[in-house]
């Protein structure tokens, strides 16, 4: 008990304490859940904010063994609030699907919650503001594997700028728990390439394979 509420008892002095949050989370999760997607929803630690029209906190099952990681939203995302809705996100659903797992069976999240302009690439800046947020999730949905999306994702993550070629078709680690951490390629890359497709589906073997073992 701190001093100040000590001395407060003894003089007979009701006091009340607050409650810390973190030392005392709801069971299932959801208090935690709840202040941080507030917290985005009213984010203004960048620019970004004053163009958004909804910011994308992501979106899936909570407590998945599987964490998908995108840059961030593009312009259907911005409007619908969601990740990965466009073109591109109904074709990392078909790849989900592949998997024999469905996009409700996955959390899915961007490394920015708020859309760039013109879908430019995130400034250095604009990613250490939202990175912590992101950081919370994988605290919280504690997944088994992390999937990084595209180059700006496994960039921010792993803290390299290695290009893509050397970055996948390899296990990396994410965090203090070394969360066992894929790089795949875009789905928007691969709707231009479709002839990469294969890669995509070889790269989700190792993990898959880690699951398998981990089972």
């Amino acid at each position: 008990m701190p001093s100040r509420l000590k001395l407060l008892k003894s003089l007979e002095i009701d006091a009340y304490q607050l409650r810390n949050i973190s030392e005392n989370p709801d069971p299932n999760g959801q208090t935690d859940w709840s202040i941080i997607e507030s917290q985005v929803s009213t984010c203004k630690a960048c620019q970004l904010h004053k163009g958004r029209n909804n910011p994308v906190f992501g979106d899936g099952d909570m407590s998945s063994d599987w964490f998908f990681i995108g840059e961030a939203p593009g312009k259907d995302e911005d409007l619908q609030g969601k990740p990965f809705v466009g073109r591109a996100g109904r074709l990392l659903t078909e790849v989900i699907f592949s998997m024999g797992l469905s996009r409700e069976e996955v959390f899915i999240a961007n490394i920015l919650k708020c859309r760039p302009p013109d879908n430019r690439d995130p400034k250095p800046g604009e990613v250490a503001k939202c990175f912590p947020y992101l950081e919370k999730q994988i605290e919280l949905v504690k997944p088994k594997v992390i999937v990084a999306v595209g180059r700006i994702a496994a960039h921010s993550l792993l803290g390299t700028d290695l290009p893509m070629g050397q970055l996948r078709g390899k296990i990396h680690d994410f965090g203090n728990n070394n969360i066992p951490t894929l790089v795949i390629y875009h789905p928007a890359y691969l709707l231009r390439s479709p002839s990469k497709k294969r890669k995509v589906w070889e790269d989700l073997q190792l993990v898959e394979n880690i699951l398998d073992n981990d089972s």
